[in-house]
C-alpha cells in the first residue's frame, strides 16, 4: 500500500509538470514537484494551478456577482471617494466606468467627456465609454460625434459596437433612414447576434413589424443551440429584445 500512495503522489507530480511545460511556469517548480512529490503538488496547486483554472474563475465571477447583488452601489462609492482623494486622471475613469454601471448616466457621461479634455483627449476607449454614456443618457446627438471621432481615428476600432452604438444614437436623434443603414451595414458585415438582436429591436421600437418578425424568426433559430453559458452571456440583450417586442404586440 505506500508504493500505491507514492505511486500516486508522482503521478500528481507528474501531472503538474506536464502543467509548469505547457504554461511556461519557473523551472524550478519542476525540481520542488519531483523532490517533494506530495508537499509540492499541494503548494503548486494552491500556488499556480488554482489560481489560473476555470474553476477559480468562476468562483471569483460568483463572488462579484454576490458582492453586486447585496451591495449595488460599493463600486461606485469606492470609486467616487477615489477620486475625492486621489483626482488623477484614471481615478475619474474608474468613476466615470462605475456611474453608468450604476445606471447614473448624464453623470457618467459629463466625467467621461472631461476625461477627454486632458491628456487622454484622444484615447478611443474613454471616447466610446463616453458614446455608451450618452446613449444612456439619451444625449443621442453627442453619442453620434463621439461615434464619429472614434470611426475618423480608427475605423479599425471595435467596428461591431462601435457600428451598432452609432446605429442606436442615430434612432434616438431621430435620423431613422441612416439609422437603418447603419443597423443593416452591421448586420451584412458581422453577421453576429448582437447586430441581429439590436437591429430587431430598433425594428420592432420603430413598429417596422415586417423586419422585426424576420429577425426574430432568426434569432429564435440561432439561439435554439445555445449552452448555459451563451444565455447567461446575452441575457440583458435578451432582456431588450422581449421588451421590445413585446411593446410591439401590445401596439399591434
Amino acid at each position: 500500500m505506500p508504493f500505491v500512495g507514492l505511486g500516486l503522489h508522482v503521478l500528481v507530480a507528474l501531472f503538474f509538470a506536464v502543467h509548469v511545460v505547457r504554461t511556461g511556469q519557473q523551472t524550478y517548480w519542476l525540481f520542488i514537484l519531483f523532490s517533494f512529490p506530495l508537499l509540492g503538488s499541494i503548494v503548486y496547486f494552491v500556488a499556480i494551478y488554482l489560481p489560473n483554472s476555470r474553476l477559480e474563475r468562476g468562483a471569483r465571477k460568483v463572488v462579484r456577482h454576490a458582492v453586486k447583488a447585496l451591495d449595488p452601489t460599493r463600486e461606485l462609492r469606492d470609486a467616487r471617494a477615489a477620486f475625492e482623494y486621489t483626482p488623477t486622471a484614471q481615478n475619474q475613469m474608474r468613476l466615470a466606468a462605475a456611474l453608468l454601471e450604476a445606471g447614473v448616466a448624464d453623470e457618467s457621461a459629463d466625467t467621461y467627456e472631461a476625461c477627454l479634455t486632458g491628456p487622454f483627449a484622444s484615447d478611443l476607449d474613454i471616447r466610446f465609454g463616453a458614446a455608451r454614456a450618452c446613449v444612456e443618457a439619451r444625449r443621442f446627438t453627442d453619442a453620434v460625434q463621439h461615434c464619429n471621432r472614434i470611426r475618423s481615428s480608427n475605423d479599425a476600432y471595435r467596428p461591431e459596437p462601435v457600428a451598432l452604438l452609432r446605429a442606436r444614437a442615430l434612432a434616438g436623434a431621430g435620423r431613422t433612414p441612416e439609422a437603418r443603414e447603419e443597423f443593416e451595414s452591421a448586420l451584412q458585415r458581422f453577421g453576429s447576434f448582437e447586430s441581429r438582436a439590436e437591429f430587431a429591436i430598433w425594428a420592432a421600437q420603430s413598429g417596422d413589424k415586417g423586419t422585426a418578425t424576420r429577425l426574430q424568426a432568426e434569432i429564435e433559430q440561432a439561439t435554439r443551440r445555445w449552452n448555459r453559458h451563451n444565455r447567461e452571456l446575452n441575457a440583458a440583450l435578451m432582456r431588450r429584445l422581449q421588451d421590445a417586442f413585446a411593446g410591439l404586440n401590445r401596439t399591434a
